[in-house]
């Protein structure tokens, strides 16, 4: 570019104040969804040539020239793209070489209990998307209940001083060769996506995850039922393998639905309606209040003695396809019972909430 405009590009650059992401993330394994959009993200497809253009190709040329961001490839998958404005709360110095101006004295240890594998915006869309019941529309919940993997996240930055990322590799999804017939007697053999096969009600019924339903979870999300991490362990039970994905779910159900006093009785509010009753036998409660059946009790009972077996050493068989899709269902069900019942009016006090669902639910168990 003419040295003018680039002098004018590096001043706007050394006096911005906030700056643009974009967060790529590919849908592994996804089947053939619609596009949607809702709040900053959107669900689609991608051109080779839309991709090259998000990612800024001939920058990443120009940093990594060993390195190449295959476009052709991974336009064969669905992406889960989401955009976000952020401050730029840092000099640009320390924006360009974080190393250089790194804290030591501070703890490098330590453990951020909250924070999550990808970005907090990125973990938002996905909790919002989790909402849909893939389990259910899942063909083969032996081999995966999930519509989709997450492997990776690519961030672009707008802030000229991030050094970008090096390319991620295609090799880093699921391809598989398929053999076809030529018509003239012969075979050829393409590399295409693994997918996961879902029903058909699913291309139909995910259109109403939509920004209509994004306002309504966000809002949601402010109330006083959301106060546990209930976004971070059900994003988190979506991330996970074997027995962490079903110990993420269980937890998920737990943090929507436990309460300290459970298990310490000098922080229950008096008087206690429930006097002598069991830490489980609460949390079984609860969850027939919330869902309005036993059965959904007997369940998180089941899932709940999988999971004590399993912390406490104790003797135990393998976890079934059947459980496994059990906790994940409970989990989704109790989570968007909670949305629906910010919706229905004001909730003042999260401990006032869960003990009428514990009155509502006592007499069923």
């Amino acid at each position: 570019m003419p040295v003018e405009e680039a002098a004018k590009g590096l001043d706007a650059a050394l006096r911005a104040t906030h700056a643009k992401r974009i967060h790529l993330a590919p849908l592994d394994l996804a089947a053939d969804l619609p596009p949607l959009a809702f709040g900053p993200a959107k669900v689609c497809r991608l051109s080779a040539d839309e991709l090259r253009g998000m990612i800024d190709a001939p920058r990443l040329r120009r940093l990594y020239p060993r390195q190449e961001f295959d476009a052709e490839r991974f336009s064969e998958f669905h992406w889960l793209i989401v955009e976000e404005v952020v401050v730029l709360e840092q000099e640009p110095e320390e924006r360009a070489v974080p190393v250089l101006l790194m804290d030591l004295s501070q703890d490098l240890g330590r453990i951020e209990p909250h924070k999550g594998r990808f970005p907090t915006a990125l973990e938002e869309a996905l909790f919002f998307l989790l909402l849909a019941p893939w389990e259910n529309w899942s063909t083969m919940p032996e081999v995966d209940w999930r519509g989709f993997r997450v492997p990776w996240v690519y961030t672009v930055d707008s802030d000229i001083f991030v050094r970008p990322n090096s390319p991620p590799s295609a090799d880093t999804l699921s391809w598989e060769e398929r053999v076809y017939d030529d018509g003239f007697g012969g075979t050829y053999e393409e590399e295409r996506p693994v997918e996961l096969q879902l029903d058909e009600v699913a291309k139909t019924e995910l259109t109403v995850w939509d920004r209509s339903r994004w306002a309504t979870v966000e809002q949601a999300k402010g109330s006083v039922l959301f106060e546990t991490p209930i976004v971070h362990f059900l994003v988190h039970a979506l991330l996970a393998e074997g027995v962490d994905e079903l110990l993420a779910h269980i937890t998920t159900i737990e943090a929507a639905l436990g309460l300290r006093a459970d298990y310490q009785k000098n922080f229950r509010v008096a008087p206690d309606r429930h006097k002598g009753m069991r830490a489980t036998n609460r949390m079984r409660g609860r969850v027939a209040g919330l869902l309005g059946d036993r059965r959904f009790a007997d369940q998180y009972e089941q899932l709940f003695d999988v999971r004590s077996a399993f912390l406490h050493g104790r003797a135990m068989t393998v976890i079934s396809t059947k459980e496994r899709v059990m906790a994940r269902s409970l989990a989704r069900q109790v989570v968007e019972a909670l949305i629906l019942a910010t919706c229905a009016g004001p909730i003042g006090s999260r401990e006032d909430f869960l003990d009428g669902l514990l009155d509502k639910g006592a007499p069923l168990i």
